[in-house]
């Protein structure tokens, strides 16, 4: 028997099991919902809202966008650029020196980072000069304890210099 005599035998056996719409999710159904994001450091929230489409987060496993029902995880984050847009289309971005970021199961987000800033608070002449400073310190012969601090003063600017490019 051929494969069009078998699926039509297959149809006429059992109609109701051919009409029954599959269920799935699409990528409108994903993102139809909003996150509800807390950007927060030990001494003040930086962001907050309701209104949040897209969480790019430079997480250690990888790059990594957060959009409503994202699977649940913790996430490490290293030095880098948390990008947030809003619903309204507008972007903001944060330079981070690390933290966690955990995703629950109802679309919230919360980020949790040591230091934070607005991308546009830095310099990028001012930050050359601290990565030539950090550099001068790690090459120099400081003590052990300079020279690690300088080591990760260093990553961190360095992190910073390329996402000011």
């Amino acid at each position: 028997m051929n494969s069009i005599r078998l699926s039509r035998a297959a149809v006429r056996a059992c109609p109701a099991a051919f009409r029954v719409p599959i269920q799935c999710r699409s990528y409108a159904d994903a993102v139809a919902d909003k996150i509800k994001l807390s950007l927060s450091l030990p001494h003040q929230s930086i962001y907050k809202s309701t209104d949040v489409v897209q969480v790019n987060l430079a997480a250690e496993s990888g790059d990594m966008g957060v959009l409503a029902n994202h699977v649940p995880s913790i996430e490490q984050l290293r030095p880098g650029i948390v990008e947030i847009i809003e619903e309204s289309g507008g972007i903001k971005q944060f330079f981070l020196s690390g933290g966690f970021a955990v995703v629950q199961p109802d679309s919230q987000l919360s980020i949790n980072a040591v230091e934070g800033f607005p991308l546009e608070d830095f310099s990028p002449d001012a930050v050359r000069a601290q990565i030539t400073e950090a550099q001068k310190i790690v090459s120099g012969s400081g003590s052990e304890q300079d020279t690690a601090e300088a080591k990760i003063e260093l990553e961190v600017l360095e992190s910073l210099q390329a996402s000011l490019k």
